[in-house]
């Protein structure tokens, strides 16, 4: 277990590949940054691979303060154990008090590594991170600036606040696109720290004999505009309804998750707190009741249309503009308005 240290910089697991830093690893030093500043202390990020040097600059950017370097060539790709040895190396020596990683596949396999490596308490897949003080309810003691790690739990229909108060350093991973990217500043000034943990070849067992990316063919994340399709919507079919005035406005087509547990779509297209985060100039969401799992997932959109025949449904509290109706009868009319309009 690492020395609990109040002092201890806020860190972030720099996720990179071929050099190109993790959308969701910038997304998270905006709200290192953020908790840093509460604390008064400073942001670190840990950037680890092969000619990464590059990435840096662009971590100070987004407001890390300190970046420590670890180049070696045997790191240009991700293998568990020697980035796990990596962590627990920097981590052991410059002693943080929180430690954020994103929810992607290699954070959520390198962070309980180092988590029980450390012996430090985690909590996986957080939408919320905040700093605040926690009275325990049974000894009645007062921990000050404690994280909090908030995530959904039991299916996502509450929402947990986990504490960690003695295990230290505080960890979590975090979904992405839940953070706001904040702009980045190219004249803001950080420390590089080349760091040189000791990686002997036993932690090297697993070779990498060939590497296959596929490209991401849905962004969710970067779409303008979004037409959502919820359980109302009813059946697969009445999806292509959705799909029509999805290509008609230009935009993509997401869903909620009662959709997508109905089979209507696919998984990579959930929008909400167990799905995709998303922020889009205009979100249409059609017979989507709006449930809290759901709306935390999209309630920041620019403008929101919702299409529901029950006026009394939830996702009409966010909805700027609000339509009561079957949707087999409001969409071919909006297609039809937006072509002749086109």
């Amino acid at each position: 277990m690492i020395e609990k240290n109040t002092n201890g910089e806020v860190w972030v697991f720099a996720e990179q590949q071929d050099g190109e830093l993790h959308d969701v690893s910038l997304e998270l030093c905006g709200r290192a940054r953020k908790l840093a500043d509460r604390l008064g202390v400073s942001v670190g990020a840990v950037l680890p691979g092969k000619k990464v040097t590059p990435g840096a600059q662009r971590l100070v950017a987004q407001g890390v303060d300190n970046v420590y370097l670890v180049e070696d060539d045997r790191l240009e790709y991700f293998r568990t154990d020697p980035y796990a040895k990596v962590l627990v190396d920097l981590i052991t020596q410059h002693k943080p008090q929180i430690v954020l990683y994103g929810a992607t596949n290699i954070g959520r396999d390198l962070a309980p590594r180092v988590a029980s490596a450390t012996r430090s308490g985690m909590t996986a897949d957080c939408t919320d991170l905040e700093i605040s003080d926690v009275t325990d309810a049974r000894t009645k003691e007062t921990h000050k600036n404690l994280l909090l790690q908030i995530r959904p739990a039991f299916g996502g229909n509450i929402i947990a606040t986990i504490v960690n108060y003695d295990q230290w350093p505080q960890m979590a991973t975090v979904r992405e696109g839940v953070m706001p990217m904040l702009e980045p500043d190219p004249n803001r000034k950080g420390n590089v720290h080349r760091e040189h943990p000791v990686l002997d070849d036993t932690l090297f067992v697993v070779e990498v004999i060939k590497r296959h990316v596929e490209k991401r063919h849905l962004n969710l994340k970067g779409a303008r505009i979004i037409v959502a399709g919820g359980a109302g919507v009813g059946s697969k079919e009445n999806f292509d309804l959705i799909y029509e005035l999805a290509g008609t406005v230009g935009g993509a087509v997401g869903a909620s998750r009662a959709a997508v547990d109905s089979g209507y779509i696919g998984h990579e297209h959930q929008i909400g707190q167990t799905g995709t985060t998303v922020r889009p100039a205009l979100y249409i969401a059609v017979g989507i009741s709006g449930a809290i799992q759901h709306r935390a997932g999209m309630e920041e959109s620019a403008k929101i249309i919702a299409i529901n025949t029950d006026k009394d449904a939830p996702i009409f509290s966010v909805a700027h503009y609000g339509i009561v109706g079957d949707l087999k009868a409001v969409l071919p009319m909006m297609v039809k308005a937006f072509k002749e309009r086109a």
